[in-house]
């Protein structure tokens, strides 16, 4: 296709394609809250009647026991590769409220030092409703130009930040009309808007809380304290000691499946460009702190980790209550690589949970949510149109990199469609995922929409369907 299609198309367009975005980040779209629910329903219809304008086909919202999925597909000819394209439109909650600038649901547009042409700022703006949207709005643009090379399918879910948990056995349900040949999905980062990026794995991860119970009633601390196991002190004890010195974490058998790299692996990763001054001056830190003997992108790309992602237990509201608390939990996420299973590293945080605990608490272990990890073949047809696509909108030759977030979903793909699955990320680590005041910068949109038709393209060559 010419370039002077897209660029026209994006020139005359902008301003539709910015408010569109903007009506859909609008809607609280939270899947972990259920008194969301209709905002999540009303997200799923935008989605649909989005699909309905841009040319696509049997078009409908799949029931599931959880939320639904938008489902549609252009099928142009049978003889012809087929991209299902994988999205979601749930979005994180956006607690703390009191930390954004500007309300999560109110979009507005500012200028940041990463992004000097401005970002959208709003709950969900990169993860993942701006990234899930550039690939309608490429479709859009592919139908109405009349350049549509291969056949198309999308799949976007509503339950992708709780774990996917019905799109699993939605996706069994639908083995026939979910064939393919590839899934393409836009939910990752690149290394800076002058440095693409592909990322060719993603970890995985084992999602648990855990509960520690004391006495069987609040007490006070100072009738009873020194003489009561407090729930808090012990949990946190018992966090605390999950790494040693060197930031290695202690639970038996945890390292034991963890595919190590190669010197020369290793070596090929470094070369992606990054500044240590930088990242710390980004987060406001004196000092990276990691696992011993490895660099920070090492860190959050090949090694596996444990976190405390929430804590909880006794008085936290205003002013002071001496209280020694009944209970005390805590959410911990463990991103996981390589030949490391969910459901064993789950297993096993659990025994050792229980075993470390002293007598004087109980302890309950739940597993929430999990997905395993993936690695993308750098010499794929799918990754390799991928790369074309970018070094012809970029510029530059896109960089492979491993991602250090989970996408559970992908590797059901693989498992039960057979399917690899290309990450065309095109948002920043710096956006603030999962965090106020998440955005993502209008380049960045604007160029997945330019770039996305020209995988389409590069794979429906390579192919040789």
């Amino acid at each position: 296709m010419e370039k002077s299609l897209i660029t026209n198309y994006l020139d005359q367009n902008k301003d539709r394609l910015l408010n569109e975005l903007i009506d859909l980040l609008k809607i609280p779209s939270i899947s972990a809250d259920s008194k969301y629910k209709p905002d999540v329903m009303k997200t799923a219809e935008a989605v649909k009647q989005r699909l309905i304008e841009a040319g696509a086909d049997k078009v409908e919202l799949c029931t599931t026991k959880g939320n639904p999925v938008v489902y549609a597909e252009k099928i142009i000819d049978q003889k012809k590769p087929t991209v299902i394209v994988y999205g979601h439109y749930d979005v994180q909650p956006a607690d703390p409220i009191e930390l954004w600038d500007s309300p999560p649901f109110e979009p507005i547009i500012k200028k940041t030092a990463a992004h000097p042409d401005g970002a959208i700022f709003a709950r969900g703006a990169c993860d993942d409703k701006g990234q899930m949207y550039m690939h309608v709005k490429a479709f859009e643009f592919m139908m109405k130009s009349n350049t549509l090379p291969c056949n198309v399918k999308f799949m976007i879910e509503g339950e992708e930040e709780v774990g996917s948990p019905s799109l699993g056995p939605w996706i069994i349900e639908n083995k026939n009309r979910l064939k393919g040949d590839i899934i393409l999905i836009s939910d990752t980062s690149i290394i800076a808007n002058d440095t693409p990026s592909i990322d060719a794995g993603l970890r995985g991860l084992a999602y648990m809380e855990v509960e520690v119970t004391g006495p069987n009633r609040d007490l006070h601390s100072g009738v009873y304290g020194g003489a009561v196991a407090n729930p808090i002190n012990i949990l946190c004890k018992m966090i605390a000691d999950c790494h040693d010195e060197n930031n290695h974490i202690t639970i038996p058998g945890f390292y034991d499946d963890v595919m190590e790299l190669s010197k020369e692996e290793r070596a090929e990763m470094a070369k992606a460009p990054f500044d240590l001054n930088d990242f710390k001056k980004d987060l406001g830190i004196a000092e990276e702190r990691g696992e011993k003997d490895f660099s920070t992108n090492e860190r959050t790309g090949i090694r596996p980790t444990l976190d405390v992602n929430g804590i909880w237990g006794g008085y936290t509201g205003e002013g002071a209550k001496t209280v020694l608390p009944s209970k005390a939990s805590a959410k911990i996420s463990m991103r996981l690589v390589p030949n490391q299973g969910s459901h064993k590293i789950s297993e096993l945080f659990q025994k050792h949970f229980e075993k470390t605990a002293p007598k004087s608490v109980k302890v309950k272990v739940t597993a929430h949510h999990g997905g395993e990890p993936v690695v993308v073949s750098t010499e794929s047809i799918g990754f390799k149109a991928a790369s074309k696509a970018m070094q012809e909108t970029y510029g530059k030759k896109p960089i492979p990199t491993r991602g250090g977030g989970s996408i559970p979903i992908v590797a059901l793909f693989k498992k039960e469609l057979g399917l690899d699955s290309i990450l065309f990320g095109f948002g920043l680590d710096s956006d603030a995922l999962h965090s106020p005041n998440e955005h993502y910068g209008l380049f960045n949109y604007y160029k997945g929409i330019e770039t996305i038709p020209l995988f389409y393209k590069y794979f429906s060559e390579q192919s040789g369907k």
